[in-house]
């Protein structure tokens, strides 16, 4: 089966992967969610993500609230960072198509691509977005950072799971649904 690119990301009501400093303080993860999540991870080996959500992540890591990945590949594309390895991370540059075909063509499990933002917008801008796995908390912001941030073309998906929890969060799958006229 060939490697599919994931991206996944907790959502409030309003449509904010996190408040406009940043903070995730909304997203509440009890055992259930613990586990929902380290399901989905069992089925990823690669990460790719921005440079502000690789930060976020170091900072995550350092505190314990998420813990190691050994045998994760981790992958930043950035315009800023050098290219190289950084905690943990390599950061990368230059065409993401390209990096991302090369990803799919290497053996292993899917890849989960993290965070919102540009990074996001280009993904799906470029069309290599294969499914969309979204924690919906029971929340409204009024503000923040937004999960699909526009100005990409319209892209369809089918829902694949639909799943809701005791505290009010929702979990939905989403697969691309692509045509002949899509790539």
């Amino acid at each position: 089966m060939p490697r599919k690119v994931i991206l996944g990301f907790g959502i409030s009501l309003d449509g904010y992967i996190a408040r406009r400093n940043g903070a995730l303080d909304f997203l509440v993860i009890d055992k259930e969610g613990e586990a929902v999540m380290a399901d989905f991870f069992a089925g990823i080996d690669t990460t790719v993500m921005g440079r502000k959500t690789a930060a976020a992540w170091v900072n995550l890591r350092k505190s314990g609230e998420i813990p190691d990945t050994p045998g994760m590949a981790n992958y930043v594309i950035s315009r800023r960072w050098k290219p190289g390895k950084r905690e943990g991370f390599e950061v990368v540059s230059g065409s993401l198509t390209v990096f991302v075909r090369k990803l799919k063509r290497r053996r292993g499990k899917d890849i989960y691509l993290g965070g919102g933002g540009e990074l996001c917008r280009s993904f799906l801008q470029e069309d290599l977005v294969d499914e969309l796995f979204i924690g919906v908390g029971p929340v409204l912001l009024g503000d923040g950072i937004p999960g699909f941030p526009g100005k990409f073309p319209q892209r369809d998906f089918r829902l694949t799971e639909c799943k809701s929890y005791p505290n009010g969060s929702v979990a939905l799958r989403y697969e691309r649904i692509r045509t002949k006229t899509s790539r």
